[in-house]
């Protein structure tokens, strides 16, 4: 598909509602207000295409960000790609789906390390997101940046900024679901950290108390086998 057809199906499905939705979490205009559910099933049909996501990236409409991380290309996509949507204003809503793209990448675990140690709330969130990406491939052998990202969130998540906080106690809970000698690790290590306070301003967003997570998570796993 080309670029005005898509922004146009785009613009066409997108709801009052969903951008009053987005807003809340922190979606900046310009915006169409589209679901998931529309998106998902649109990049299915657009397939891998990382020409068309950048150029959807470049609208600055969030909508379009939305989709083109959908059909981003963890192939092709250049580090200098990821370190410029790493760094739009904005994208922190996205930063969850940002995450899967960076962290198949080659530089997925350089990337993830340097926005774990910066300063701003937006990249230290991403940061946070990716390395939770990693732990959650258990196909890659990151068992000791793992480690390290357990000993770092335990010391440091009740200084962090807000949104930083939710997405260290989500990396927090990936790491742990990862196997049973992390499981144990990241439990004794949320257990010494208590209740994390997140401000989810007026959403319904909650943070989950990671050792009960962690626990379901493998219990789940367990009975997979």
């Amino acid at each position: 598909m080309q670029l005005a057809d898509v922004v146009r199906t785009l613009k066409e499905q997108g709801t009052a509602q969903n951008r009053k939705v987005y807003a809340r979490h922190g979606a900046q205009e310009p915006m169409f207000g589209v679901s998931y559910a529309v998106l998902r099933p649109l990049a299915k049909r657009i397939g891998r295409d990382q020409s068309l996501a950048e150029a959807l990236w470049n609208t600055g409409n969030h909508d379009c960000r939305a989709l083109a991380l959908l059909v981003a290309d963890v192939a092709t996509i250049k580090k200098s790609t990821l370190t410029a949507w790493g760094r739009t204003p904005g994208a922190g809503c996205l930063a969850g789906e940002l995450a899967k793209v960076v962290a198949p990448t080659a530089w997925g675990i350089e990337l993830g390390s340097k926005w774990c140690a910066s300063r701003g709330d937006l990249q230290r969130q991403l940061g946070w997101y990716v390395i939770a990406r990693l732990a959650l491939d258990e196909t890659r052998e990151v068992e000791p940046l793992l480690e390290v990202a357990l000993e770092t969130i335990e010391r440091t998540i009740h200084e962090a900024p807000n949104y930083t906080r939710h997405a260290m106690n989500y990396a927090l809970i990936s790491i742990g679901g990862r196997n049973a000698k992390l499981k144990q690790r990241a439990i004794a290590a949320a257990r010494r950290i208590g209740k994390v306070e997140v401000d989810h301003g007026e959403t319904g967003c909650k943070t989950p108390d990671a050792a009960a997570y962690i626990a379901k998570i493998r219990a789940r796993k367990a009975t997979r086998r």
